[in-house]
């Protein structure tokens, strides 16, 4: 009965550690499927590692993408901003992006804070972005009063949702974008104000954050959580 007994004891603890071990590895699962980026961590004046400064339709030199110190940031105090365009073409969509983050479906959130700008201002972010070319991207812009989904394909933008929405500019907003196979959901602080089913990408992709022409924008709090 003692030898039983032990025996018993013997596998009714191994089968505990493994449940530790199981549970152990699921929050590690659970961990990797949110990315959280409040930029605290990174040195200013440099990017997050993995990050990098593209642009499409770029003439002239890349715009400077660096974390800085902002005392109005939501936490913290430093943020990830475009804090000069480098070029004057209207046309150029200034990227600070990764490929490190594989997306397809999820949620995208970001604060952004829309600085100056005369030409466009405010911001947004990119996903399922397959290079520097071909991307979605949902932007607010505090000069036109608008709130947008786009595709850009071969460095071509076409509307797929627009929302009229007044926002006031050097303020803190929330963006949040919601995909889910080809439906995608915009949010601006929190209000649903876009859907649109779209099938131009329909791979993971890298995610970013985006401007245009001269604006200069503030971003914090980026979060990716991805769906299975």
């Amino acid at each position: 009965m003692r030898h039983i007994t032990f025996f018993g004891v013997l596998i009714l603890l191994l089968l505990s550690s493994q449940l530790i071990i199981a549970q152990e590895n699921e929050t590690e699962e659970d961990d990797e499927d949110s990315i959280e980026l409040s930029f605290e961590n990174v040195k200013t004046g440099q990017l997050p590692e993995g990050w990098k400064v593209e642009a499409t339709n770029q003439k002239g030199p890349l715009a400077t993408w660096e974390v800085i110190e902002d005392e109005t940031a939501p936490s913290g105090n430093k943020v990830l901003a475009l804090t000069s365009p480098n070029h004057d073409f209207g046309g150029t969509f200034n990227l600070c992006w990764t490929d490190k983050i594989n997306f397809e479906n999820g949620e995208i959130e970001v604060m952004f804070k829309a600085n100056t700008g005369e030409e466009d201002e405010g911001g947004g972010v990119i996903w399922r972005a397959q290079d520097k070319g071909n991307y979605y991207i949902s932007r607010y812009n505090p000069l036109e009063n608008n709130f947008r989904i786009y595709y850009v394909k071969d460095e071509a933008r076409k509307i797929l949702a627009s929302a009229r929405v007044k926002l006031p500019a050097g303020k803190w907003h929330e963006l949040k974008i919601v995909q889910d196979g080809k439906h995608i959901t915009g949010y601006l602080n929190d209000e649903k104000l876009l859907e649109v089913d779209d099938e131009t990408f329909t791979k993971q992709g890298g995610v970013g954050l985006w401007t245009k022409a001269d604006a200069v924008t503030s971003f914090d709090d980026f979060e990716v959580d991805l769906e299975d």
